[in-house]
């Protein structure tokens, strides 16, 4: 069993590791560019996008917590000089080891084929890593195809279902990738 388990995060690391290496690549013809969240005045294009996108009404200040603590754990898919991805994430000691974790993913619906909120995500893995997290965990709704297939194309695993986890009544899946 143990034996399984090491050659799944083997895997899971492989193919983070070729993901990682692949978007240094492609940014560099990519009509986009990411930044890191750097003040208050981009948080209206967030609340704005995350608004449209994602179930849950979140308050002001739950994105000042998150972007206020963790700035370079947030980052930003701009063109023409309009926010159309951004993630939100923390990093913090859970149980005694280094944790990631996602709070929010957003890409316009324009932009949603271009593997924006892929590039998103590995660039918050990256500098997880920079941080020595051992693991990234987030919640998603299991109705939402396109997060999960999201997730589970960078190597997230399920690990736990979460019941009426939203305030719409849906259940989530809880994700988590080994480091």
């Amino acid at each position: 069993m143990a034996k399984m388990e090491e050659k799944q995060v083997k895997s899971q690391d492989e193919k983070v590791e070729t993901s990682i290496k692949n978007l240094v690549l492609e940014e560099r013809t990519e009509p986009f560019q990411f930044i890191t969240y750097h003040t208050e005045e981009q948080l209206p294009w967030i609340v704005s996008l995350i608004e449209k996108d994602l179930s849950e009404p979140y308050s002001v200040y739950t994105y000042r917590y998150f972007l206020n603590s963790w700035p370079h754990l947030c980052f930003l898919a701009i063109q023409d000089n309009k926010c159309i991805g951004v993630i939100i994430s923390k990093a913090d000691n859970h149980r005694g080891t280094q944790r990631g974790y996602i709070a929010m993913l957003a890409v316009d619906k324009t932009y949603r084929k271009a593997k924006i909120g892929t590039k998103l995500v590995l660039r918050t893995i990256q500098e997880m890593k920079n941080l020595r997290c051992e693991e990234v965990v987030l919640e998603t709704e299991m109705t939402n195809k396109a997060a999960l297939g999201l997730y589970e194309n960078l190597g997230f695993l399920k690990d736990k279902r979460l019941n009426r986890y939203y305030m719409n009544g849906v259940d989530a899946f809880r994700l988590k990738l080994s480091l």
